[in-house]
């Protein structure tokens, strides 16, 4: 029994009162664990829910649902991240365990050794606990002298860095958890100055190291390569975002567009603020697509209309439905004797509005209303109607649209180029008497299902044009406001500036010459106050 138990207590013994410490610094594989262990919480948030099956993240963001279980780890895996910095490590590992072997597996109702997910976290987390009792035994770093990124001076360290601090709120928020837990007399503002010119500084110095490197001798062209390559694509890079997204707009639709025929169109027809007085609907065998014969001969007769000809090109015989409306009523007029003698009252007015409403119903309603104005005549002839003793008949002039179009994303419109005359109209309605009336309906293309979410995000030409501007806008703080900062950026040499600001680390967090911290940080900030000063420190 002592035989077994040795080798565990020479390793907490070992581990409680080492006989040597080096100090060492862990931190970036670390970070790196944590990292891994984001990315499985992304793809593997399932495994860590009730009754949860394997999902998408992507998928259940573009529904607006945000899981429950995604929601939970990543909390609890950022809490890790700051906690870590704040409790003793034995706290830590043992809510982990207890989380991990009791809690989990009720949540989920498996057995941890069933969840293949949940074991590769919690392998990561053990490397990332192994990494830090080994920064503990070893002891920490009493001199941090800037970001680890920041070791060498090359282009992969230099994009790198810039990569790192162009990730949303992690330079702001490792600014302000350093400040917070750093000696420091420097006000919060100040130790963000402090970094903003140590990482400004940085990044000279690598452009300068590569120039180092790759000299470019005195009086020779740049080599086209160069021009051709970097400002090859940056013109294209320019063209393309100027103009791809409208020739997108215009090609998603007319090239790789779906068509999605009408599954129900209605019409009513009311008079005033009473119950409708006609209602028609044309369903399944009513509707009916237009062969590329009858097409043809429907575009032949407006030959000698440009406009119409014009609008016709961007559809062709499959977006065209054919509604048999029938002639009678699907409903009967319910009226009271008050409301029907209030109506013969009020059309002896000048104005009385008849409301002719359709629908076109597809996998979203499109509802459109059209109010027509009643004449003088078609009024008295309308309170003939009304007369149950008189069967006459009243003729209300253009008030139907023979032609509708269904855009995708807004509501349908008559089409008012295939209007030039009455003879269009009166033929298209008289060609088959035995349907009643006919209503052509032109529905636009959709976005196939694989571009669909750009629909769901408003994908419109005002959207277009807000990107665009907004990108310009980048864009132009790239290659306007140059002359204002030559004085900063083109330093030829930039050790002495860096020197300075390892300095202001080494005293804060080494030595702790509080005092020495307010005169280096004064004089970094007289530097950049005084350009004569700049210069001079600046020189090769």
């Amino acid at each position: 029994m002592r035989a077994a138990c040795s080798p565990v207590r020479d390793f907490f013994r070992a581990l409680v009162q080492p006989e040597y410490s080096a100090v060492t610094d862990v931190y970036v594989l670390m970070f790196l664990a944590d990292t891994v262990d984001f990315i499985i919480i992304v793809f593997g948030f399932w495994a860590f829910g009730k009754h949860s099956a394997a999902a998408d993240i992507t998928s259940s963001l573009s529904e607006d649902q945000v899981p429950e279980a995604f929601l939970v780890m990543v909390l609890i895996q950022f809490g890790t991240m700051v906690v870590d910095r704040l409790v003793f490590q034995v706290i830590l590992v043992l809510g982990i365990h207890f989380w991990m072997f009791f809690i989990l597996p009720t949540v989920t109702e498996r057995r941890f050794n069933q969840n293949l997910v949940a074991q590769l976290w919690y392998f990561v987390k053990c490397v990332y606990f192994g990494l830090s009792a080994y920064q503990i035994r070893s002891g920490y770093p009493t001199r941090v002298l800037g970001n680890f990124l920041t070791k060498s001076h090359n282009y992969l360290n230099l994009f790198l860095f810039q990569g790192f601090r162009m990730v949303p709120f992690l330079t702001e928020l490792r600014a302000v958890m350093d400040w917070v837990w750093t000696d420091t007399t420097l006000s919060l503002s100040s130790w963000i100055c402090v970094e903003d010119i140590y990482a400004h500084c940085f990044t000279l110095k690598c452009w300068r190291e590569s120039e180092k490197r790759y000299p470019q001798p005195r009086g020779q062209k740049k080599k086209r390569v160069v021009k051709y390559g970097m400002g090859g694509l940056i013109v294209l890079l320019l063209i393309c975002i100027v103009w791809f997204p409208l020739l997108f707009m215009s090609l998603v639709k007319s090239v790789a567009g779906v068509v999605n025929r009408p599954l129900d169109v209605s019409v009513t027809v009311t008079l005033g603020g009473f119950q409708p007085v006609f209602t028609m609907s044309a369903q399944q065998n009513q509707l009916r697509d237009l062969s590329e014969k009858d097409y043809q001969a429907f575009l032949s007769s407006y030959s000698y209309e440009p406009s119409a000809l014009q609008f016709l090109e961007a559809y062709s015989a499959e977006d065209v439905t054919v509604a048999e409306l029938p002639g009678s009523s699907n409903s009967l007029w319910t009226i009271s004797p008050p409301s029907r003698h209030y109506l013969s009252h009020v059309l002896h007015l000048d104005s009385f509005p008849l409301t002719l409403s359709w629908t076109v119903q597809r996998y979203c309603p499109l509802l459109t209303t059209s109010l027509q104005e009643i004449s003088q005549l078609s009024r008295l002839a309308t309170l003939k109607v009304l007369n149950v003793f008189n069967c006459v008949s009243s003729v209300i002039p253009d008030v139907f649209p023979c032609f509708l179009r269904a855009p995708s994303d807004s509501n349908a419109k008559p089409i008012g180029q295939l209007y030039p005359g009455t003879n269009h109209r009166r033929g298209a309605v008289t060609e088959r008497r035995e349907a009643g009336l006919q209503l052509f309906v032109f529905s636009d293309k959709v976005s196939p299902p694989s571009l669909g979410f750009l629909a769901g995000y408003g994908y419109n030409h005002g959207t277009v044009c807000l990107v665009v501007l907004v990108i310009g806008k980048f864009v132009r703080e790239f290659f306007s406001g140059i002359s204002h900062s030559i004085m900063f950026e083109e330093l030829p040499c930039v050790d002495r500036i860096l020197k300075l600001c390892t300095d202001i680390f080494l005293v804060r967090t080494g030595d702790r010459e509080l005092e020495l911290e307010e005169e280096l940080y004064a004089k970094l900030i007289f530097l950049y106050r005084s350009p004569e000063t700049l210069i001079k420190w600046t020189r090769r």
